[in-house]
């Protein structure tokens, strides 16, 4: 009886550490975005990426995201387009300086790729999305890649546009230690 507590306290002792707390590490190329205005791609990034990243490669079910990005670091390479994003009609960073994402769910795919569910809040509306992805080390860090599309109206983001596309695609590189 004493081996098999042992023996149970041993193995509930491991898999305690097996989920990694990670800290995502900002950078502007972490968090990209491109959206069709007048018929070209425009693109930009946001970043101020901050929260916390459990991951754990054997349970997957077992991990979890919870981040955010600052709204006010939007650059798309031209200050008065980035400035008018930040205004009311569009990301309102006076009221909601955040983008937050929370996973509800992670699975691995029989490729070996990922998928995690979860909540995006943007301009306090909240909606799920869903977000196809891969991990691998880099340089002793984690990298987290993916990429996922989202309809900018469904978050109250600008208005109706004859010139401007509501699918916005959303490319994520993310490093975390």
């Amino acid at each position: 009886m004493k081996r098999f507590l042992l023996l149970s306290l041993l193995v509930t002792v491991c898999f305690a550490f097996t989920t990694l707390q990670l800290t995502p590490i900002d950078s502007k190329e972490g968090i990209s975005f491109t959206i069709k205005n007048f018929g070209l791609n425009s693109n930009g990034n946001i970043s101020g990426l901050k929260g916390a990243i459990k991951w754990d490669d054997a349970n997957p079910a077992a991990s979890s995201f919870n981040v955010s990005v600052d709204v006010n670091t939007i650059n798309t390479g031209i200050d008065g387009r980035d400035n008018h994003l930040k205004k009311e009609d569009f990301f309102d960073v006076a009221k909601y300086p955040q983008i937050t994402f929370v996973s509800t769910a992670i699975s691995k795919n029989a490729d070996g790729t990922y998928q995690v569910a979860g909540n995006l809040t943007i301009k306090g509306v909240t909606k799920p999305v869903h977000i196809p992805f891969t991990v691998k080390m880099q340089g002793g860090n984690h990298e987290f890649e993916g990429e996922f599309s989202l309809n900018r109206k469904d978050y109250g983001v600008g208005g109706s546009s004859m010139t401007m596309s509501n699918d916005v695609k959303i490319k994520l590189n993310v490093q975390a230690k």
